[in-house]
C-alpha cells in the first residue's frame, strides 16, 4: 500500500493506494468511527457493486451502515439531492466528530463532502473513491460543490476530508469508458508540470487501462503525490498554483454545458478534449509547438478517446460555448485566466486572453474533421 500524505495546514490526512481496502474498511478508519450505525453515501451502481464488501466489513468491525443511496451520474450534483442528503445526516443524528462515508466517484464525493462541509458547521468524511478520476483528482483536495443551471461546481466550499482510501480493486468494476474517463485526469499531471510523465503514460497508459495492476498503482500514487504537493502549497487557490489543476477544464466544462452535464459527455471526456484545445489554442498563439498540440490530440486518439470537438455533433458555434465560460469560477474583474501550455509539462495561467479569440478558434475547431 502506498501513503500519500497531504499537508495541509492544520487538517493534514493521509491517501492511501492499496487492493483490498474497501473490504477491510473498519481497520483502515480506525479509530474514525465512533457509532455503531456509520453513514454511507452512494449511488445505485456503486451500492450494487460494492455495498455488499462494505455491508460485510462493517459488521465484522462491529457495525452497520446507514445507507442513502442516490441515482447515478452528473445529475445528482443538485440543490434538491444537496438538501435531501442533509436532512438524510439529521436524521442520522451526525454530530461534528462522526465521520460520513462517500462510497462512489467524483458526483458522491463532491456532494458528500459539501453536505459534510455545511452540516452543523462541519462535520468530518471520508472519502471511498471508486473510478480513477476520482482516485487521482477529486478525492484528494477538499473542493466539494454542487451544480447548478448556470454552470459546473458553482455552489461549494473547502472541505478536506479526514482520509481518502483508494482501492484499485474498484477499478476492475469500473466500465471501460468511465475508466478512460479517469485516465484524462491521469495524464493532465504530465502535461501540467511533469513532461516524464506524460512519456511514462505514453508508453503505459494502454497497460493501465487494459488493467495492468502495477500501472495503476503507480499511476494513481504518482498523480495523488503531484496533487498533494500542489495542494500543500496553494490550498485555496490563491497564489495560481492550484489553478493549474485546471488545465482542460474552462473548455472541458464548456462542452460539459453545451451537452447539458450528461452521460452524453463524461467529466473527464470533456477534461481530455479539453486539454486538446488548450494546447492547440496555445499553439495557435505560438506558444508550443504545433507538433506538440497535436501529440496530446494523438495520445488520447490512441487510447480510444475522442480527441475531436466535431466529433460531438454539437449544434452550436464558438461564441455559445464561450458564453458558458462567462461562469467560470476562475474568472476575477471580468477577466477569465486560461491555463495554456508553453509545452508538454509547461502549463501556465494567461491573463491575457480575448474571449474572442477563443470564440474563433472554437469555430473552427467545431468545422474541423
Amino acid at each position: 500500500m502506498a501513503v500519500i500524505p497531504v499537508d495541509v495546514a492544520g487538517r493534514p490526512y493521509e491517501v492511501r493506494v492499496g487492493t483490498g481496502l474497501v473490504a477491510s474498511l473498519v481497520d483502515q478508519c480506525s479509530p474514525r468511527l465512533r457509532k455503531r450505525r456509520v453513514p454511507v453515501v452512494t449511488d445505485a451502481n456503486v451500492h450494487a457493486r460494492w455495498g455488499e464488501t462494505v455491508e460485510t466489513a462493517l459488521h465484522a468491525g462491529g457495525h452497520e451502515a446507514a445507507w442513502r443511496i442516490l441515482p447515478a451520474g452528473e445529475a445528482s450534483k443538485s440543490w434538491d439531492q444537496l438538501s435531501a442528503t442533509v436532512d438524510w445526516l439529521l436524521a442520522e443524528e451526525v454530530e461534528r466528530g462522526d465521520h460520513v462515508l462517500a462510497l462512489g466517484g467524483g458526483v458522491i464525493g463532491d456532494l458528500t463532502g459539501f453536505a459534510a462541509a455545511i452540516l452543523k458547521r462541519g462535520c468530518q468524511f471520508i472519502q471511498l473513491p471508486t473510478t480513477l478520476l476520482a482516485q487521482v483528482d477529486s478525492s484528494v483536495g477538499g473542493k466539494t460543490a454542487i451544480n447548478t443551471p448556470a454552470g459546473k461546481n458553482l455552489v461549494g466550499a473547502f472541505h478536506q476530508p479526514a482520509l481518502v482510501l483508494a482501492d484499485l480493486a474498484t477499478l476492475d468494476t469500473l466500465p471501460e469508458r468511465e475508466l478512460k474517463a479517469g485516465y484524462a485526469e491521469v495524464v493532465k499531471y504530465g502535461l501540467l508540470g511533469d513532461a516524464d510523465f506524460f512519456a511514462w503514460c505514453d508508453a503505459h497508459g494502454a497497460e493501465l487501462l487494459a488493467g495492468d495492476a502495477g500501472a495503476r498503482e503507480y499511476a494513481v500514487a504518482h498523480s495523488v503525490a503531484a496533487k498533494a504537493r500542489i495542494v500543500a502549497a496553494d490550498e485555496r487557490e490563491t497564489l495560481g498554483l492550484r489553478a493549474l489543476l485546471n488545465l482542460g477544464h474552462t473548455f472541458g466544462h464548456a462542452l460539459e454545458a453545451q451537452t447539458g452535464f450528461s452521460d452524453r459527455l463524461l467529466h473527464g471526456e470533456g477534461v481530455a478534449l479539453g486539454m486538446v484545445l488548450a494546447a492547440r489554442f496555445s499553439a495557435a498563439r505560438g506558444l508550443m509547438p504545433k507538433a506538440s498540440a497535436e501529440h496530446v490530440a494523438r495520445h488520447f486518439a490512441d487510447v480510444g478517446m475522442a480527441s475531436e470537438i466535431s466529433s460531438l455533433g454539437l449544434n452550436c458555434d464558438g461564441p455559445a460555448l464561450v458564453a458558458h465560460m462567462l461562469h467560470d469560477k476562475k474568472m476575477d474583474a471580468g477577466v477569465l485566466p486560461f491555463v495554456l501550455m508553453k509545452g508538454i509539462g509547461e502549463a501556465f495561467l494567461a491573463k491575457d486572453v480575448a474571449l474572442n479569440e477563443v470564440a474563433a478558434f472554437l469555430d473552427g475547431e467545431l468545422q474541423s474533421s
